[in-house]
Parts: C-alpha cells; structure tokens; sequence
C-alpha cells in the first residue's frame, strides 16, 4: 500500500507569495467581482493565447456551455446532435435549455463525435450540433462545418478539453460559431474555477455579457432574463498567474507522458489511447485502453490501483446516455462505440509535479496485473 495518495489530477499553481503579491491591489480597490480589471485583463490576454476573435470570461465552463447554447435562442424543443461520451456536463446543459440532445455514436480511434453519422440523424427540429474535443483529441472541424453550413445549422464546439491547442496554426476556439472551455482546477490550465466562451461575431459578446450579469445594462435597466454567471477577480489573478506558466506546465506534463510510455510499451491488454494526429498536444490527460486480455479487465484494473492509493478514473462511465437520469428518455440511437470505449478508458494520474518515481511505481501495479 502506497502511503502517499496518489490522484487523478492535482491542480496546477503559481507559487504562494506570486499570487499573494497579485492579489494585494483588491485590498485598496474593494473590486472583487463584476468584471474589474482583472476580469478583463484575463479576457484579453486569453484571446491572444487562444488565437480566438472573441472571448467572453464565465464562473465556469458549465455555465458557458449553458450561455453559450442560450444566446443562439433555438425555440424550446429542438434538437441538439451530440456525443454520449463526454462529461455529464455537455448533456445537461443541452437539456437544462429546453432542447433534445441526439447521440451520436464516436470513433473507436479517437473517442469524437463520428462526423460520418451525423447526416442521418439531422431532422427538421435540428438547430445545432455540438461535438467535444476528447483528452485534446480534436474532432473533424472541416467536416462538420460543411454539414452545419449544408443544412444551415450552429455548431458550437465543448473544448474542455483543447486548451491552447491550435489546427494549421488556428486555435481550436475560433472554429465553428462557438466553442466553450473550462478553466477548472482539475484541468491543464485554472483559475480554481471558470470558464469561456469564444466566438467570432462581437454581437454574441453583448448577449453574453447580458446573460451572466442579469440582463442589467444600466442602473435602472434589465433589457432580458440572465443569469449570474460573471468570474471574480481572484479567480481571474489566479488565471492571469497560471498562463505566464502554461507553457512549462504543458512540457512537464509531457515528460510525465514520456516516461508512461516508455514503462508500459507491450503490455498485453494496455493500449495507449492516443486518438489522432490533428492539432497540437496540450498534454491534459492521459488515458489507456484496458481490454478484456488484462487479467480482471479495466475495473479490476481500477481497483487494484485504488487499493495501493492511486486513484485513476473511468473518463467516461456510463455514458452520459445511459445515466440514470437521462436513459431511454431520447431517441433510440446506436452508440456501440461509445460504449465500448466507456467500458476500456483508464485515465492515469497526470500532473506536473509527478515524480518518476511514482509513474514507476503505477507502472509497477499495472505490469504486476499479468
């Protein structure tokens, strides 16, 4: 047993007197919240790293997915083509906007939206599609634009995954009409919690500021129904500090993913998912295959790592589809790749300041299984 507790993910920060430093001007100002400089510094500075138009800050990625959806206004009841296999998130944000989400099943060798059945499910009630960049690997963009151009659809992209990954030297957030990402304290880049939504018309930007602020544009003046969904300054402070350091970030990140797979070449049974050659790494996950040949299969797996205190993740089970609150309530679809791959992903500890000696260590457990 592993005295030490190893996690998933462990949140990446500057150091404790940089953010103490960067924090002292809030005790003059009193401005903590409600878009002060901080707040539209980090818009800014994020907008150039994400090579993006257009960029509107969000208390967390959740909620720019539900913004996002919102300011297209589609009429209660369409239809949303998207995958089951993602975070609970993408799904309940599709739904929480009075919409019907329509799974579509994902590629075995990437985990994305399979942009090939994606035709077949559109209807007369489809307003949109939204796919998901899986572990930075980055849907067909080309593809699916020609379709959502064809029938005249929104895609508006969830890359919760993707920060700071670029396509040809674009970032992936300029692609589609919207693309959504989340800054939470699990992910590659933070701000302890928060999130954004990138676009390319500015109009969405006054949508956008309407909805997460109330719909207030003046003392005396609401112009629509919102939502308090603003980022506050010390989470922006945190943000600003984590970018001057993404970049080393992401390199230590892919030494720790060297030294995986060096340690788990030719394993029988483990395969290193490493979806597709589009786009730039950004190194945030780290998931393998565990088939049926591994003794006890991916849960037996998970388990004997729990038990020597490393705690890995089953990213994602159950399908979003399959939950408890979601099954057979939509259309009947399909899904068989997302489901095998739901039932094999393993997402291994990545962060980093991982040491070694502890992917060694995992390493160690995983071979120990034949």
């Amino acid at each position: 047993m592993n005295e030490e507790k190893i996690y998933v993910t462990r949140s990446s920060m500057p150091s404790y007197e940089e953010y103490i430093e960067a924090i002292k001007p809030l005790w003059d100002s009193h401005w903590l919240t409600n878009m002060g400089q901080y707040h539209h510094r980090l818009e800014e500075e994020l907008r150039d790293y994400l090579k993006v138009p257009e960029l509107s800050l969000m208390v967390n990625g959740h909620m720019a997915l539900e913004m996002a959806i919102q300011a297209f206004g589609f009429p209660r009841g369409s239809e949303v083509i998207t995958t089951p296999f993602t975070f609970i998130s993408t799904t309940h944000a599709i739904v929480r906007n009075g919409l019907q989400p329509v799974f579509c099943d994902v590629k075995i060798e990437d985990g994305t939206i399979d942009e090939n059945k994606i035709e077949d499910l559109i209807s007369e009630k489809t307003v949109a599609i939204i796919p998901v960049h899986v572990y930075g690997h980055v849907c067909n963009v080309n593809t699916i634009q020609k379709i959502a151009d064809k029938y005249n659809l929104k895609v508006i992209y969830d890359a919760a995954h993707a920060f700071g990954v670029d396509v040809d030297g674009k970032g992936i957030g300029s692609f589609g009409d919207a693309s959504i990402f989340s800054f939470h304290a699990t992910k590659v880049y933070n701000t302890i919690e928060g999130g954004a939504v990138t676009f390319k018309e500015h109009s969405i930007y006054e949508k956008l500021y309407n909805l997460k602020n109330f719909g207030i544009r003046g003392e005396e003046l609401v112009t629509e129904v919102g939502a308090n969904t603003k980022m506050n300054e010390f989470c922006a402070i945190m943000g600003l500090c984590n970018l001057r350091k993404i970049e080393s970030s992401m390199k230590s990140r892919e030494m720790v993913i060297d030294k995986y797979r060096g340690l788990l070449k030719e394993i029988d049974g483990i395969c290193i998912f490493d979806g597709n050659s589009t786009g730039t790494k950004n190194y945030s996950y780290f998931p393998i295959l565990v088939t049926d040949t591994y003794p006890g299969g991916r849960n037996g797996l998970y388990n004997r790592l729990k038990d020597h205190g490393i705690f890995s993740r089953k990213y994602f089970y159950p399908v979003t589809s399959d939950q408890a609150c979601f099954k057979n309530k939509y259309k009947n679809i399909d899904i068989s790749n997302a489901r095998k791959l739901s039932e094999q992903v393993l997402v291994l500890p990545l962060y980093e300041e991982l040491s070694g000696e502890q992917v060694e260590f995992i390493c160690s457990i995983i071979k120990g299984g034949r």
